[in-house]
């Protein structure tokens, strides 16, 4: 090395000292655990509120989801109700027309075994 070198490597001793304090201050080691466990307990409630929240709403979401569903199935039944309801009043309709009358009796036509045909 040559001596301009080692003459910047010697630092003097004031110097040395002032770097030192103006770089790493004195720290208050109870202040700064007692501080970063509050932060840690802070968190840890903070994220067990938001968990909370989060199933919460998912649940609710579940519960509309399935009741969703069970109104499309009742518009569903709704909807072949309304179309068998629309189809009977038709067919009255045609009924009424045509000046069908009821039955008030009923007479069934007696076939003896002999007329009916036999496989061989």
């Amino acid at each position: 090395m040559t001596t301009a070198i080692l003459s910047y490597l010697r630092v003097p001793k004031k110097l040395k000292n002032k770097a030192a304090v103006s770089f790493f201050p004195d720290i208050n080691w109870k202040f700064l655990c007692f501080t970063a466990l509050f932060a840690c307990l802070f968190l840890l409630v903070y994220y067990v509120w938001q968990v909370r929240y989060l199933t919460s709403g998912s649940y609710l979401i579940n519960n509309y989801e399935r009741e969703i569903n069970g109104l499309m199935n009742e518009k569903k039944d709704l909807e072949i109700l309304f179309a068998e309801s629309s189809f009977l009043e038709e067919a009255r309709q045609k009924i009424r027309e045509l000046n069908f009358q009821r039955t008030t009796s009923l007479k069934y036509i007696q076939i003896p075994d002999n007329y009916l045909a036999r496989a061989k």
